[in-house]
């Protein structure tokens, strides 16, 4: 089975091993040939792909700047002296120009797109801004002159051009690295699967990791070097399933029950799923392959938006800076209170599950004695616990010990509201937690938090019980599905009196 072994943030190297796949497990040194040689993870990818939203942030912010100086250096007066004619035509302008970019699509991460076809559109938006600053002089008869209309116009399309002169360039990069490649896996073994693979290797658009079929009896062991890994079982439980972004079915769709049953089985992952169909002629093909390599075709069940995602990321960043930098000496405190308390170290960490799968490894002040740790939480915490210590107690009731979590948000594994990362093989009873439910892992469809909607609903701690589970999970998933930065506002604002009040939970 292939094996992955990390090498550093987001990036892990994928392995063949002899494996334990069935007779038509590939051999230990056979390999995709569309395989990259390192597999970036999908959370560092999916920063790439929204760095779209930040550069047209940066282009926002370079007009609006343009504007205000020259709307100052156009007038006698200087900004004091502004008036609405005098600032409608730039502010009408400014509009076009930024709503040009978007519908001209200067953000979308391209791949065959030359530098000169690219600037050419962005020359294009800048001049449908200088018409609509045009337009409202003419309109207005402000006291802007002609002369002031036209430099704003230059000034603005010539910053824009260079902007994505700059964009076009850092694309390309990030391409030839691979970060904007999508990753895929393919299940079914089948002639649409075989023409894919030859679509993309034509095209090298995509990264094939490798084919999943049920049918391994009957399945061939490669389709045109991909190699046939297991079946869809084995997909579940496969490591590098972290690092894919897209599953794609290649069944014929008129197969109904196998459709179903396949996509039934693969619910369980946090994986976008996409079901493919079969064109008949190689330019549709292609086309189709076109698609898919730039972004997800006919999802079978609901993918985040970027946008909201990008939103989020941004939230963190510029709440969670400011509240490590006052939190600071509170955390030294505590940090020295842990270290008095019992020996051992000031920080505890444990791997636990994060977006799309991935296990991360999430930060806490120590709160059990040193030789009772339990990285894997196989016995979870109850009331009165012997291995919490004297410290620990206070940290636990007031969830102080999850402070340090702020760096696991600053540096991207978390957020601040998100499900609360469970730790990898924790137990309910003598069962893992994420067998109980099917749904488990819907709960990494999105980074993890340091609070969230389950936890200002009561549902905190540790989990004893089966009906335990499926609320926690349950919980997560209506959040999920509803999540938007006011819902996250609001959460943290219930979060530390529903902490604080909460007398019953066991912490």
């Amino acid at each position: 089975m292939a094996q992955v072994s990390p090498l550093g943030e987001g990036e892990t190297t994928l392995e063949q091993g002899s494996g334990d796949l069935g007779e038509q497990a590939p051999g230990p040194h056979r390999r995709s040939p569309l395989r990259p040689p390192q597999l970036l993870n999908a959370r560092s990818r999916r920063g790439r792909r929204q760095s779209s939203y930040a550069f047209r942030l940066a282009d926002v912010t370079v007009v609006v700047i343009l504007s205000v100086v020259l709307t100052g250096t156009s007038l006698a007066g200087g900004l004091l002296d502004a008036t609405l004619g005098g600032v409608l035509p730039y502010a009408v302008g400014g509009w076009c120009l930024v709503a040009s970019l978007a519908s001209l699509q200067l953000y979308a991460l391209r791949r065959q797109e030359g530098l000169v076809a690219h600037l050419s559109r962005a020359a294009a938006a800048g001049g449908i801004g200088g018409l609509g600053a045009v337009v409202t002089r003419l309109a207005t008869g402000g006291p802007l002159t002609w002369g002031a209309v036209l430099t704003w116009t230059l000034a603005c399309a010539g910053a824009v051009v260079g902007l994505h002169a700059l964009w076009w360039l850092l694309v390309r990069h990030w391409r030839s690295q691979g970060w904007l490649t999508p990753n895929v896996v393919i299940v079914g073994a089948t002639s649409m699967a075989e023409q894919m693979v030859r679509e993309a290797l034509e095209q090298r658009d995509m990264h094939v990791l490798g084919i999943f079929d049920d049918r391994l009896s009957r399945a061939p062991r490669d389709r045109l070097g991909v190699p046939v890994l297991g079946t869809t079982q084995d997909l579940l439980q496969h490591r590098v399933i972290s690092s894919v972004d897209l599953i794609v079915v290649a069944v014929d769709p008129s197969a109904t029950a196998r459709v179903r049953e396949i996509t039934s089985a693969l619910d369980v992952l946090p994986n976008p799923v996409t079901l493919v169909f079969d064109r008949p002629g190689a330019t549709e093909r292609a086309a189709a392959i076109t698609r898919l390599a730039d972004s997800p075709l006919a999802p079978l069940r609901h993918v985040n938006h970027e946008r909201r995602a990008f939103a989020k990321r941004a939230q963190d960043l510029l709440l969670s800076i400011p509240i490590l930098v006052v939190l600071a000496p509170a955390l030294a405190l505590i940090a020295a209170a842990v270290r008095l308390d019992s020996p051992g170290p000031v920080f505890f960490r444990q791997h636990r599950h994060g977006f799309n799968n991935e296990q991360i490894v999430v930060w806490k002040f120590r709160t059990m004695r040193q030789e009772a740790a339990d990285a894997k939480a196989e016995r979870q915490v109850t009331a009165g616990d012997d291995r919490v210590t004297t410290v620990g107690r206070v940290l636990r009731k007031t969830s102080l010990d999850e402070l340090p979590q702020l760096l696991n948000v600053i540096t991207g594994e978390m957020s601040l509201v998100g499900p609360r990362p469970h730790a990898v093989g924790m137990m309910t009873g003598d069962v893992q937690s994420e067998k109980l439910i099917s749904e488990y892992a819907h709960r990494h469809r999105i980074k993890p938090g340091m609070t969230g909607w389950a936890a200002v609903h009561g549902s905190r701690g540790p989990m004893h019980t089966p009906a335990e589970v499926i609320r926690r999970v349950e919980l997560d998933i209506e959040y999920i599905d509803h999540h938007s930065v006011w819902l996250d506002l609001w959460i943290m604002a219930l979060t530390v009196p529903s902490v604080f009040g909460d007398r019953s939970s066991v912490r």
